[in-house]
């Protein structure tokens, strides 16, 4: 494994604001939003309902839903029943309308379509790990005292860190480059978070320093990183301003990270990390 030289990890995390920055620039946050606004979020009741029928469903609409965004539901696909509240209106105009009754609907998960790709902020990585970098990762978080699997996790997530087994988990389903970034924003999770309350914060810094160690290793994460953290701050301009108050601790996290992964040899044989 050849030496990287150390980065300028404050220089990588500047170029995650600029990243941020030219997402809603490009009107893609607001494109998004125009796309997200097609489909409705579910009572509890309802998705109970979906996951009974469909337990692997991701994002659930109707038939003319689907068609407005551009899919069709494939012939021979069995509906999911949901329910639907039957509003009466009263009479004065002012009052609000009262229920009375349910109906049922039928919808559809995304894998029951086909047409043009949803609009996503997060385009999962694709392509492999040459270098091995996901066994360099994995021994960080030995060094931290985290165990590493490779697991069988729920549709859509790659991965998840547990801090009361100190056990770090990365889906089998993603891709050797995902499967490596994955890791690093475990790895960050790992150090950072343990005692974290807000989760969308937590989630924009570990994306972040994935994003830092990522550029290190020559693992572009562009496409998914600049809309994962603007999906969990709620916009560019939240996410900007978190990142620019998080700064020191991505950095630093950040060089943690690839300071163990790449100890510092000295002149008689032994190895040493420098301070973050």
């Amino acid at each position: 494994m050849g030496y990287l030289e150390k980065p300028d990890v404050r220089a990588l995390v500047e170029q995650l604001s600029r990243g941020v920055e030219q997402l809603g620039d490009a009107g893609k946050w607001e494109e998004f939003l125009a796309a997200q606004a097609r489909f409705h979020r579910y009572s509890f009741a309802n998705t109970m309902l979906i996951l009974q029928q469909c337990p692997d469903a991701t994002t659930v609409a109707g038939f003319n839903t689907w068609r407005g965004a551009g899919r069709v539901v494939r012939r021979g696909e069995r509906a999911i029943w949901i329910v639907a509240p039957i509003l009466h209106r009263r009479i004065k105009a002012s009052a609000e309308p009262e229920i009375a009754g349910f109906r049922r609907v039928a919808v559809f998960d995304l894998s029951q379509t086909e047409g043009d790709e949803l609009l996503t902020l997060c385009a999962p990585l694709e392509g492999g790990d040459d270098r091995g970098w996901f066994e360099v990762l994995a021994d960080v978080a030995i060094a931290l005292d985290f165990s590493v699997e490779r697991s069988d996790l729920a549709n859509g997530v790659f991965g998840d860190c547990t801090y009361a087994s100190r056990r770090i988990r990365v889906a089998l389903t993603a891709s050797p480059a995902q499967a490596v970034k994955t890791l690093a924003h475990e790895l960050a999770h790992a150090l950072l978070h343990e005692n974290t309350d807000d989760r969308p914060l937590a989630e924009l810094e570990a994306e972040s320093v994935a994003y830092v160690v990522c550029q290190h290793l020559g693992l572009d994460t562009t496409c998914y990183s600049f809309g994962y953290v603007t999906t969990w701050a709620g916009g560019t301009s939240v996410a900007l301003r978190a990142i620019k108050g998080s700064c020191t601790r991505i950095a630093d996290t950040a060089r943690v990270i690839i300071d163990l992964a790449f100890p510092t040899t000295l002149s008689d044989g032994t190895q040493t990390v420098r301070a973050a």
